[in-house]
Protein backbone atom coordinates (compact mmCIF):
# COMPACT_ATOMS: atom_id res chain seq x y z
CA UNK A 1 0.00 0.00 0.00
CA UNK A 2 1.27 3.59 -0.80
CA UNK A 3 2.19 6.07 1.63
CA UNK A 4 1.14 3.41 4.85
CA UNK A 5 0.64 5.45 7.96
CA UNK A 6 -1.53 4.29 10.87
CA UNK A 7 -4.64 6.26 9.85
CA UNK A 8 -4.92 4.61 6.21
CA UNK A 9 -4.29 1.13 7.75
CA UNK A 10 -7.13 1.48 10.07
CA UNK A 11 -9.23 3.18 7.29
CA UNK A 12 -8.89 0.05 5.76
CA UNK A 13 -9.28 -2.43 8.29
CA UNK A 14 -12.97 -0.60 8.73
CA UNK A 15 -13.57 -1.05 4.95
CA UNK A 16 -12.03 -4.59 4.64
CA UNK A 17 -14.41 -5.50 7.81
CA UNK A 18 -17.22 -4.58 6.40
CA UNK A 19 -20.23 -5.40 3.93
CA UNK A 20 -22.03 -1.95 4.46
CA UNK A 21 -20.86 0.32 1.90
CA UNK A 22 -20.54 2.88 4.69
CA UNK A 23 -20.29 6.47 4.02
CA UNK A 24 -17.36 8.71 5.29
CA UNK A 25 -19.01 9.67 9.26
CA UNK A 26 -19.68 6.14 9.23
CA UNK A 27 -15.95 5.39 8.70
CA UNK A 28 -14.75 7.97 10.98
CA UNK A 29 -16.99 7.05 13.63
CA UNK A 30 -15.47 3.36 13.11
CA UNK A 31 -11.96 4.01 12.75
CA UNK A 32 -12.51 6.64 16.24
CA UNK A 33 -12.42 3.11 18.02
CA UNK A 34 -9.05 2.66 16.85
CA UNK A 35 -7.82 6.01 16.54
CA UNK A 36 -9.47 8.43 18.74
CA UNK A 37 -8.12 11.44 18.12
CA UNK A 38 -8.41 11.28 14.17
CA UNK A 39 -10.13 14.05 12.22
CA UNK A 40 -13.04 13.90 10.05
CA UNK A 41 -10.68 15.45 7.62
CA UNK A 42 -8.03 12.81 7.96
CA UNK A 43 -10.94 10.56 6.84
CA UNK A 44 -12.27 12.20 4.01
CA UNK A 45 -7.94 13.06 2.66
CA UNK A 46 -7.71 9.07 3.19
CA UNK A 47 -11.04 7.93 1.79
CA UNK A 48 -10.13 10.39 -1.35
CA UNK A 49 -6.47 8.92 -1.96
CA UNK A 50 -7.18 5.39 -1.60
CA UNK A 51 -9.90 5.88 -3.91
CA UNK A 52 -7.63 7.33 -6.63
CA UNK A 53 -5.08 4.75 -6.29
CA UNK A 54 -8.20 1.84 -6.67
CA UNK A 55 -7.36 0.44 -3.13
CA UNK A 56 -10.86 1.06 -2.41
CA UNK A 57 -14.10 1.51 -4.84
CA UNK A 58 -15.99 4.79 -4.19
CA UNK A 59 -20.01 4.86 -5.00
CA UNK A 60 -21.71 7.49 -6.10
CA UNK A 61 -25.47 6.52 -4.69
CA UNK A 62 -27.98 8.67 -6.21
CA UNK A 63 -29.69 10.64 -3.30
CA UNK A 64 -26.88 10.36 -0.67
CA UNK A 65 -23.19 10.42 -0.07
CA UNK A 66 -20.62 8.65 -1.31
CA UNK A 67 -20.25 5.34 0.36
CA UNK A 68 -16.79 3.42 0.11
CA UNK A 69 -16.03 -0.40 -0.37
CA UNK A 70 -12.97 -2.52 0.28
CA UNK A 71 -13.88 -5.33 -1.82
CA UNK A 72 -12.07 -4.22 -5.14
CA UNK A 73 -12.69 -7.37 -6.81
CA UNK A 74 -15.41 -7.12 -9.81
CA UNK A 75 -18.71 -7.14 -8.39
CA UNK A 76 -22.13 -5.41 -9.23
CA UNK A 77 -23.60 -3.02 -6.59
CA UNK A 78 -27.80 -3.64 -5.89
CA UNK A 79 -29.09 -0.12 -3.87
CA UNK A 80 -32.31 -0.03 -2.94
CA UNK A 81 -34.26 3.09 -3.13
CA UNK A 82 -36.06 2.08 -0.14
CA UNK A 83 -34.08 1.55 2.64
CA UNK A 84 -30.38 2.39 1.01
CA UNK A 85 -28.51 -0.81 1.29
CA UNK A 86 -26.37 -1.65 -1.14
CA UNK A 87 -26.05 -5.18 -1.62
CA UNK A 88 -22.65 -6.74 -3.31
CA UNK A 89 -23.26 -9.62 -5.82
CA UNK A 90 -20.22 -11.48 -7.25
CA UNK A 91 -19.02 -11.70 -10.80
CA UNK A 92 -17.80 -14.61 -12.64
CA UNK A 93 -16.42 -12.06 -15.33
CA UNK A 94 -16.41 -7.96 -15.63
CA UNK A 95 -18.01 -8.06 -19.23
CA UNK A 96 -17.80 -4.16 -19.06
CA UNK A 97 -14.04 -4.42 -18.92
CA UNK A 98 -13.98 -7.18 -21.57
CA UNK A 99 -16.30 -4.75 -24.33
CA UNK A 100 -14.07 -1.80 -23.36
CA UNK A 101 -10.91 -3.97 -24.57
CA UNK A 102 -13.10 -5.23 -27.47
CA UNK A 103 -13.14 -1.43 -28.23
CA UNK A 104 -9.43 -0.84 -27.58
CA UNK A 105 -10.28 1.04 -24.58
CA UNK A 106 -7.59 -0.26 -20.87
CA UNK A 107 -10.37 0.27 -18.47
CA UNK A 108 -8.24 0.24 -15.01
CA UNK A 109 -11.46 -1.14 -13.33
CA UNK A 110 -15.72 -1.14 -13.53
CA UNK A 111 -18.21 -0.11 -11.25
CA UNK A 112 -21.75 -1.81 -11.60
CA UNK A 113 -24.73 -0.07 -9.45
CA UNK A 114 -28.09 -1.04 -10.35
CA UNK A 115 -30.70 0.91 -8.36
CA UNK A 116 -34.02 -0.46 -7.49
CA UNK A 117 -36.22 -2.33 -4.73
CA UNK A 118 -34.63 -4.88 -2.59
CA UNK A 119 -36.54 -7.90 -1.50
CA UNK A 120 -37.26 -6.96 1.50
CA UNK A 121 -38.48 -3.94 0.98
CA UNK A 122 -40.63 -5.19 -2.03
CA UNK A 123 -42.36 -7.78 0.96
CA UNK A 124 -43.56 -4.31 2.84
Amino acid sequence: MANYSRQREAIMQVLRSSKAHPNANQVYEEVRKIIPNISLGTVYRNLSSLGDTGEILCLHVANGPERYDGEISPHIHLHCRECGTVYDVPLERDSISDIASNQGFAADKSIYLAYGICKNCNRK
